[in-house]
């Protein structure tokens, strides 16, 4: 009789005669099983990859369209809410989504009245004083205790005009990254506008024909994630817009009352960089106490750096606990992570956006665990996540 070691009992499991007596496993054997896990694991982590991968490619090609696409669902999101009101108050759909678009684009068109004007009348006086500073800054690294002679200074001033200048293309063409030459800006805001629109007037009816063309199942699990996806989404987004209109409010009526120049304008972008957490802030701040030190002085560049770390403060530690649930909050390393891909992929536009799309990434992951952890568990063992079985 063939020994194939498996073991044939109760008695040659029990007996103490070594490894295949006593019924365990072979040690190959236990190397080999760990092996053929880990080789199956590793073959679906490469296949994934490829798929993101493929995915990118497909999305860099399309990201003309995509662009709009994916604007357009966030300003949807803060415009649903209204829409929703006029229509709950009687009016018909498509005149709701008209109104609110239409005060979308009134807006804009005021913020830039507002502050073109502004940053025409001020820019020959901060240009001015942006040279007496740099002179400033100058006279000081002359003198004690740097004392830094002039062919050191000026080495390194043509070192930063040399490193600005080979960046200038890139910067420039980071505003409007992943938009085509032939596109212009002032197309993808319409088309931002038109499909605004079409998604605030038509959206509720999207998810029922969804659900019915991908059937019971698959729509069942495709309508619960979109559903969420679009909760996060929309809470992320006007949370964030409140969070930044307090900042901007406290942080401008300290630059008002101080009397800096452009003061209108670093507003607008404390509000525009709170869309953008962490870094956003950094930036905006930064810029408004370069404008305090350039105009006003050390002193009042001092203040408003204060002003700036107490409104961040109680931004971080008080308004975000508050107005964002636990759920819909990401790991400052997760956005800055996000945020550095994102730029580096897409520029600003892809700053502004890496943490939505990374909130939406955490929202599929979660219910993709909720369906895991049920199927794991005894009495999880009918769930029907094999999406697509009728």
């Amino acid at each position: 009789m063939i020994d194939d070691g498996v073991p044939s009992g109760p008695d040659e499991l029990t007996a103490p005669a070594g490894a295949k007596d006593s019924g365990a496993a072979d040690r190959g054997v236990v190397i080999g099983r760990g092996l053929i896990w880990l080789a199956k694991w590793s073959l679906c982590l490469v296949a994934i990859a490829a798929g993101v991968w493929v995915l990118g490619l497909v999305l860099g090609k399309l990201w003309v369209a995509v662009l709009p696409v994916l604007l357009a669902l966030v300003v949807s999101t803060v415009l649903w809410p209204p829409t929703r009101w006029l229509v709950a108050r009687g009016f018909p759909a498509a005149a709701a989504a008209s109104i609110t678009t239409v005060g979308l684009l009134a807006l804009l068109v005021g913020v830039i009245a507002l502050i073109v004007p502004s940053v025409v009348d001020q820019a020959p006086e901060l240009a001015d004083r942006a040279t007496e500073g740099v002179h400033k800054v100058r006279d000081w690294l002359h003198g004690p205790p740097l004392n830094i002679g002039d062919e050191q200074l000026n080495s390194a001033v043509d070192a930063i005009v040399g490193k600005v200048q080979s960046s200038a293309e890139r910067i420039a063409s980071g505003v409007f990254a992943g938009v085509s030459s032939a596109t212009s800006a002032i197309v993808t805001l319409f088309l931002v506008l038109m499909l605004t629109f079409f998604f605030v007037k038509d959206g509720p009816r999207l998810l029922p024909w969804l659900h019915s063309q991908l059937g019971r199942s698959s729509g069942r699990h495709v309508e619960e994630v979109l559903n969420r996806v679009w909760a996060t989404l929309g809470g992320f987004i006007r949370t964030q817009a409140l969070v930044s209109l307090i900042d901007a409010v406290l942080i401008g009526g300290g630059l008002v009352i101080l009397r800096i120049p452009l003061a209108a304008v670093l507003t607008v972008l404390t509000f525009l960089g709170g869309f953008v957490p962490i870094v956003g802030a950094f930036v905006a701040g930064a810029l408004a106490v370069l404008v305090a030190l350039v105009t006003k002085g050390l002193t009042s560049a001092l203040i408003v750096l204060a002003i700036i770390v107490v409104v961040q403060q109680l931004e971080g530690n008080v308004l975000q606990p508050i107005l964002q649930s636990r759920s819909m909050q990401l790991h400052a390393v997760v956005v800055l992570l996000a945020i550095t891909v994102g730029s580096a992929l897409y520029g600003i536009v892809g700053a502004f956006l890496s943490v939505p799309v990374v909130a939406v990434a955490a929202v599929v992951l979660r219910y993709l665990g909720e369906q895991v952890n049920a199927r794991s568990t005894p009495e999880g063992g009918g769930t029907d996540l094999e999406v697509g079985v009728e």
